[in-house]
């Protein structure tokens, strides 16, 4: 992974947290977050089973797709719950000590 991607996903993180309180009644992920936590984890759970499935299925473009998916409803929920992507990594990096 290069420093665009990310970079790229920490702008992702801005622009949700944008929409989050957005006017917007369109914009999805404002939906997510009024639909509340158990919405936003029942999503995370649906695409992270989606992906396992695409992935058994060897299909790598619909993977990616799933794993997209799971990646942008992880980063809604990690949101939600005043987390960040950059606590997770650091628990990763803690892991690895």
């Amino acid at each position: 992974m290069n420093s665009n991607n990310l970079a790229f996903l920490a702008e992702l993180e801005g622009v949700i947290e944008a929409r989050r309180g957005a006017d917007d009644n369109s914009s999805y992920t404002r939906e997510l977050f009024t639909r509340g936590t158990p919405y936003i984890a029942q999503k995370v759970g649906e695409e992270a089973v989606e992906l396992a499935i695409a992935a058994v299925q060897g299909d790598k473009q619909r993977t990616v797709s799933e794993a997209a998916d799971l990646m942008y409803h992880l980063l809604v929920l990690l949101a939600d719950s005043e987390l960040s992507l950059s606590d997770v990594t650091q628990e990763l990096t803690e892991r690895q000590r």
